[in-house]
């Protein structure tokens, strides 16, 4: 993050002589723009509706102001709060520059009676916007967790906190594609979150379990709600608690809440809401929340995806060959899952696959993703159908693997999805 502390005491003796709004200070100073205000408006208007277009003005106000184009800036914020007059950010900026025309302002949002705490939120999505027009992904890299996507995972959502950003990936052919990107509200207290009531914004990988209609929910949520599957087996696994973690709209006079203002859900305007809805699937929509995301190329994402592929392929072979040293080699001394631990599970493995007199193992419709947060570990999930001699079962598998000190990836969890 950059810190403009000495920038903005530098502007701030000019813009007081120049009369222009301390706004200007918080968010601008030092900053390059590396791409056309009015071209990014103009793809604004053309792409993804009311956010983008509400987005690209808001940005296009900014660049004149720091051109000192006020009118300008002016011209741009009327038009701005006209198609989506529950803006709030957009409506303090256009009363700051106003008053700017009549006095000097001596900081962001100047109403009176206004709490510091709700002046500065509103800073703060104004910073949020900015910035990641200021740097934008590039669109032709992949997030390093999206290892392998499932066939029946038609888009997977990712969360970067730290830009206040959701990307929407598609699934074009077992690539994923970013197709849009959204603003978006976290937890008050940022990231982490372990117990129930601390405000905070899980890390991690979930899965969308279904979707609460807007009627079925107070006007806080919006258009709706998504849940997510907060706690999961690794949540559970180190006693983290809480509930209700979902992917939600905003109350229907506001359009969009400061970069830190849920409780620990993530937020989205609602028409952004609904843009995303039919691309959300239950039970198939990866969610995976970050602080940062690694972006790398599709050359590299390639490599890592074939790589990390040979490990599950191993296993599934190891099973096959009934040899349980072989299958056992796999599984970690921290191992739990299906209701054993790791000895009981050495056990029952030892004595059951040999008894076999074949066993297949099928596997279908595999995702992979490393764990943000965690170091190396990645979660495999695949419609397992197991056939043996004596036994037949098909169900939803979910594992853990984690790399181990000696270099090697292990299963330390696994289960059936849920």
């Amino acid at each position: 993050m950059v810190d403009y502390k000495g920038d903005n005491a530098l502007i701030f003796s000019v813009m007081k002589i120049n009369c222009k709004p301390l706004f200007f200070i918080i968010f601008i100073c030092s900053f390059t723009l590396h791409v056309n205000a009015g071209d990014l408006l103009s793809k604004a208007t053309s792409d993804q509706g009311l956010e983008t277009h509400s987005e690209g003005l808001l940005i296009n106000a900014v660049e004149h102001i720091k051109n000192n184009n006020i009118k300008e800036a002016l011209k741009d914020l009327s038009q701005l709060i006209q198609i989506n007059p529950d803006f709030k950010a957009a409506q303090l900026m256009y009363a700051d520059l106003m008053l700017a025309r009549s006095q000097i302002i001596t900081d962001f949002g100047n109403i009176p009676n206004a709490s510091f705490e709700r002046i500065t939120a509103l800073r703060d999505e104004v910073q949020a916007r900015w910035r990641y027009y200021k740097a934008p992904v590039d669109r032709n890299k992949v997030p390093s967790s999206l290892i392998q996507i499932a066939n029946k995972q038609d888009h997977i959502i990712v969360v970067d906190s730290s830009r206040s950003r959701l990307f929407l990936f598609e699934n074009k052919n077992g690539v994923p594609t970013l197709t849009k990107d959204f603003y978006i509200t976290i937890g008050k207290n940022g990231t982490g979150k372990y117990m129930e009531g601390d405000k905070k914004t899980p890390v991690g990988v979930y899965f969308v379990t279904g979707f609460i209609k807007p009627d079925e929910l107070p006007d806080l949520y919006g258009d709706g709600a998504y849940p997510i599957n907060y706690p999961n087996a690794w949540d559970q696994r180190h006693g983290r608690t809480g509930y209700g973690i979902w992917l939600h709209g905003t109350p229907s006079k506001t359009y969009s809440r400061p970069p830190r203002d849920s409780n620990g859900c993530v937020i989205v305007s609602n028409q952004d809401l609904n843009i995303l809805s039919p691309f959300i699937k239950k039970g198939h929509t990866p969610v995976i929340i970050s602080d940062s995301i690694d972006w790398v190329s599709k050359q590299e994402w390639q490599k890592r995806s074939d790589d990390y592929e040979k490990f599950v392929e191993t296993w599934r072979q190891d099973w096959e060959s009934r040899d349980a040293n072989l299958y056992l080699r796999h599984y970690s001394k921290e191992y739990s899952g299906l209701g054993k631990d790791y000895d009981s599970w050495v056990e029952y493995k030892r004595r059951v696959n040999p008894s076999k007199k074949f066993i297949k193992v099928n596997l279908t419709d595999t995702s992979i993703f490393l764990y943000p947060g965690e170091d190396q570990l990645m979660v495999v999930t695949f419609d397992q159908d197991y056939a043996s001699d004596n036994f037949h079962k098909k169900f939803t598998k979910r594992q853990y693997w984690r790399k181990e000190n000696d270099g090697q990836w292990r299963i330390i969890y696994e289960g059936a999805a849920t």
